[in-house]
């Protein structure tokens, strides 16, 4: 990974973690930490909000991915995403998932750090599909095509380990 890694590494943020209300209950989730404010003083942060980036409206209908599946099965057809109200979303996340690639494609993004949680930007958990509020191991449908195609993927409470690699890589 030599030359990916380093003073010159963008990151591609969820803009609920800059303190944009872009989440599906109309807030944010700002993360503070001094890495993020000094790569953000840098102008090394890229931010999207990858269902916004697919049309879908502020505030929106919880989603989740059905059947305890993972954003990499969403990929291949193997399931689907679907609203609290029964809703099919599933074309609209893997859109949400094509724009958040070629954002940091376009702008040299090697690495991400993502809200976690989401069916779109989870990193490590998700939600079950069962909109009953358990989580599971798994990454939503943006997190899953940004890391099979070389992305860097880190959850939010992974920070600390995305500094390490990107400060001392």
């Amino acid at each position: 990974m030599s030359g990916t890694v380093g003073a010159g590494a963008r990151i591609l943020v969820s803009a609920c973690l800059m303190g944009h209300a872009v989440r599906y209950d109309g807030r944010a989730k700002p993360l503070r930490h001094p890495a993020l404010e000094r790569w953000q003083a840098e102008g090394r942060l890229v931010t999207i909000c990858p269902e916004m980036s697919a049309g879908m409206p502020v505030p929106r209908a919880p989603a989740e991915i059905a059947g305890g599946a993972s954003g990499a099965d969403v990929l291949a057809g193997r399931a689907r995403v679907f609203e609290a109200t029964g809703g099919d979303i599933t074309d609209g996340f893997r859109q949400a998932a094509e724009n958040a690639l070629a954002l940091a494609r376009a702008t040299g993004c090697t690495h991400a750090l993502l809200i976690d949680g989401s069916p779109s930007c989870g990193s490590r958990r998700i939600y079950d599909g069962a909109f009953s509020g358990r989580q599971q191991d798994g990454e939503g449908v943006a997190a899953a095509l940004l890391r099979r195609n070389g992305i860097r993927v880190f959850a939010d409470h992974e920070i600390d380990a995305l500094a390490a690699e990107i400060d001392n890589g």
